[in-house]
């Protein structure tokens, strides 16, 4: 049966599920409140055993527009319960809800109105990230979502690869069915990467709007990780190359070669990065099945791949990955994987004097950096904070890059403390920079007031500013020597006493925790007290 937006503007919106009692009644509510544009809330169980499925048939019995699927056996993915909601809607659009997720309201009106007007296959708008239980939102492809934009072609507009979610868009159910765009069926991890491909290779009629159309929850404290969030076995990173291998081929077969570069790109510039920040949380076993995986999927990456900016920062990171037979240089590429990209020394030449990798590593040229502006260049700051009662005392120091910053004229620092939970920033001071006795370095030093912060995660962001008016936003790399990174109490006039662990993240940033108060710093000993039991007890 074929349905035209012409004739009907009913929605179907398909709701996932599996032993996620919890969590599911308001994802369903989430699109029964959309308004009468949603004609049919398809929630399909994954064969739960802990009572989401008598829970969806609570709901369909207090709601005719919600009909519940049970599938008999658990299917191990996302992808065939989503392919059963495809199969079952009979609604013109369709779009799919995770059931630890929420539309906002007006989502899908805000959807359909754009596909209306513009004739469009295909439209997606805004996600944010909820970091919970903090509620900080973090815009997923902001800059895709800028502003509204219709497009007759995806190559058009080669970042699309970027966005590989599903759910934030509405679709229109004939083109999927007509170009037979599915999910891959059974355990498949990422199994939107290979669906979005499928669709950009049927070449949609495509709008973005940038309203704000899902919430994708982010639970990192939950008893068990969504697929996206458990990185911790090797077979996960595994599975996101193979999902990415898959949709290179797709969108290369479809003739769309500029858009299979472009999903080569977002590789290096988000797998990669992403995973190596984290190679050092892993164990040597990990790191060494990382490396060689790695390298046997970078190999089949062509010349072409390497060849357009070279030293961004997932393209150098790949091709030191490719050139070194072994894991080597992990805390330097750990810092290069940071967003913005840090380039820590040493800064070696090769014996023609040009810049390169290291001395052994010759071959990776660093030649551009002689030439790019110096303000998207992966400049390096070290910081180290000295914590006193009273004023405490962060002190810095920029580090030359084959002199290019030197001839740019560094002459500031902007320094601000941004709350992760909350998002507002705190003490931002303007510092000046002095040439340093270290030749090739500059300095600056600040005061913190670290009661004025308050308790929660801060994190430091920092801005050079050189001569000629340009700047470079930064972070920091955390220094750890002489103790600097360890967790101490300070003497406070305002709280009684204060908690400060300075730590470095994933990416070898400074950050700062802080605690408020005898309670406070009783609270967080406490739990420190209580996982070294329960560390020992296990062993």
């Amino acid at each position: 049966m074929h349905l035209h937006p012409d004739h009907a503007t009913d929605v179907s919106v398909v709701v996932i599920g599996y032993n996620d009692v919890t969590h599911m009644a308001d994802a369903v509510r989430s699109a029964l409140t959309q308004g009468p544009s949603v004609s049919q809330v398809v929630a399909v169980d994954d064969c739960s055993t802990d009572g989401t499925f008598e829970l969806l048939e609570r709901l369909a019995a207090a709601e005719p527009r919600v009909r519940v699927i049970r599938r008999e056996d658990n299917s191990g993915g996302c992808g065939t319960p989503r392919n059963t909601g495809i199969d079952a809607v009979t609604t013109p659009y369709v779009m799919f809800l995770d059931s630890d997720d929420v539309l906002p309201p007006g989502a899908v009106n805000a959807l359909l109105a754009a596909a209306r007007e513009e004739r469009a296959e295909v439209v997606s708008g805004l996600c944010v990230r909820r970091e919970l239980p903090s509620g900080r939102e973090v815009p997923w492809q902001r800059k895709l979502y800028s502003e509204g934009a219709v497009l007759t072609r995806p190559a058009r507009l080669p970042r699309l690869v970027h966005d590989t979610l599903c759910v934030n868009k509405l679709y229109r159910t004939d083109f999927l069915r007509e170009h037979a765009i599915r999910f891959p069926d059974g355990h498949y991890p990422y199994e939107d990467f290979v669906f979005s491909a499928r669709l950009l290779a049927a070449e949609p009629r495509l709008a973005l709007i940038p309203d704000q159309v899902y919430v994708w929850n982010v639970r990192r404290s939950a008893g068990h990780l969504s697929i996206s969030l458990d990185r911790a076995h090797i077979e996960n990173w595994r599975a996101r190359t193979e999902a990415s291998r898959t949709a290179y081929d797709i969108l290369l077969n479809a003739g769309q070669k500029e858009l299979a570069r472009a999903a080569r790109a977002k590789f290096l510039d988000h797998e990669l990065r992403m995973y190596a920040r984290e190679l050092s949380l892993r164990d040597a076993e990990y790191r060494r099945a990382w490396w060689e995986h790695t390298r046997q999927f970078l190999g089949e990456y062509d010349a072409a791949d390497w060849a357009v900016n070279p030293t961004a920062a997932g393209r150098l990171l790949g091709r030191v990955i490719l050139a070194s037979p072994e894991p080597r240089d992990l805390p330097r590429l750990k810092e290069l994987a940071a967003r913005p990209a840090r380039l820590c020394p040493p800064y070696a030449r090769g014996r023609d004097g040009t810049p390169v990798w290291t001395e052994d590593l010759p071959q990776i040229s660093l030649e551009p950096y002689l030439v790019r502006p110096v303000h998207v260049l992966p400049l390096a700051v070290d910081a180290e904070l000295h914590p006193h009662a009273g004023s405490s005392v962060l002190r810095l120091r920029l580090h030359d890059l084959y002199g290019r910053v030197a001839a740019a004229g560094p002459e500031a620092l902007e320094v601000a403390w941004r709350h992760r939970e909350g998002g507002r920033t705190a003490q931002q001071v303007t510092v000046p920079l002095t040439p340093a006795a270290a030749e090739g370095t500059w300095s600056a030093e600040t005061g913190v007031d670290l009661a004025g912060l308050g308790a929660g995660t801060w994190d430091l962001r920092l801005r050079v500013c050189f001569a000629d008016g340009t700047s470079r936003d930064v972070t920091a790399h955390a220094r750890a020597g002489a103790g600097l990174l360890r967790r101490r109490a300070v003497p406070s006039l305002r709280y009684g006493a204060l908690l400060v662990q300075p730590y470095a993240t994933h990416s070898g940033a400074l950050a700062l925790r802080l605690a408020m108060g005898l309670r406070g710093v009783t609270s967080i000993l406490r739990g420190r007290l209580r996982r070294l039991f329960h560390g020992a007890a296990s062993q």
